[in-house]
């Protein structure tokens, strides 16, 4: 069965939302379509809480839609077995914001783990992937390294190689470059461009960052409010100033995120000491 349109990712009026504490619905993604040819780079951009990231969870089954259909590579994931999912998500890897690293283990074990999880590789085929991986990602040298002994800069990458280890055909990134410092980011971009441009993989990345869509993206989708909201060419000259607008919003809402979260660890830090100083009198 061939994806709807020939697209190696097909999403059909999905649709995904949440119950909130208070009890009400939240419609994070609201009967969405949306087509990504193999061999893309495509960004997906809006402002906080428009439903990027769930979005980007639903091509690989992690949030399952309430409503209609996940085409990827030809196949409707909503219609698989536990099992072929399973198999599925190998043609997925993920990249966290977080890295999401095993601590204990080396960057050789953290990279060969979806390897050796499914049995189906011999020792000398893992080691041989592992390897391939890392030098693709640039860290052939910290092959016997352990994650707190790296960079975030370092530890997105092996968590850039472990996802490719198994030979995916997509690549998730959600907000990838979030937690790292502009020239890091702008190096693992260039790595991503690069690994795109190598080997094909199609690479579908959230981010609330302009610059990371000017960069490495090809096409862009924007979302508000859990709704697409236009589609277009990162080049195409009419469209760019509205993406601008929109990156100036968004920026102006994560400089607000920040700001709220350095007074209200400010103001935690302050309660301690309180709490410290009514501690020593009563010592």
């Amino acid at each position: 069965m061939a994806t709807p349109n020939a697209s190696l990712i097909h999403l059909e009026g999905v649709q995904k939302s949440f119950a909130l504490p208070n009890g009400e619905i939240f419609d994070a993604v609201h009967s969405l379509t949306l087509d990504i040819p193999a061999g893309e780079v495509f960004g997906l951009i809006g402002k906080s809480g428009a439903g990027k990231s769930t979005l980007l969870r639903l091509i690989n089954l992690l949030e399952r839609p309430d409503a209609g259909k996940v085409f990827v590579g030809g196949r409707d994931l909503t219609m698989l077995s536990r099992r072929e999912l399973r198999d599925t998500r190998q043609q997925i890897g993920m990249i966290f914001q977080q890295f999401n690293l095993l601590q204990n283990a080396t960057v050789f074990d953290n990279v060969a783990f979806p390897l050796k999880i499914h049995g189906r590789h011999s020792r000398a085929e893992i080691d041989a992937r592992v390897r391939e991986c890392l030098a693709l990602v640039g860290l052939a040298e910290k092959i016997d390294t352990y994650p707190a002994q790296l960079s975030g800069g370092q530890k997105q990458r092996v968590a850039i190689a472990r996802a490719l280890a198994p030979r995916p055909q997509v690549l998730l990134c959600d907000e990838p470059t979030s937690a790292l410092d502009s020239e890091t980011t702008r190096s693992l971009l260039e790595t991503l461009r690069e690994i795109n441009e190598k080997i094909g993989v199609t690479i579908v990345i959230v981010t609330h960052e302009l610059s990371v869509v000017e960069v490495l993206c090809r096409q862009v989708a924007i979302l508000e409010k859990g709704r697409l909201i236009e589609q277009f060419a990162v080049d195409d000259a009419p469209l760019v100033p509205r993406l601008t607008s929109l990156g100036r919003e968004i920026d102006a809402l994560v400089r607000r995120r920040e700001r709220d979260d350095r007074e209200a660890r400010e103001a935690s830090q302050a309660r301690e000491a309180l709490e410290i100083e009514k501690e020593a009198v009563h010592a």
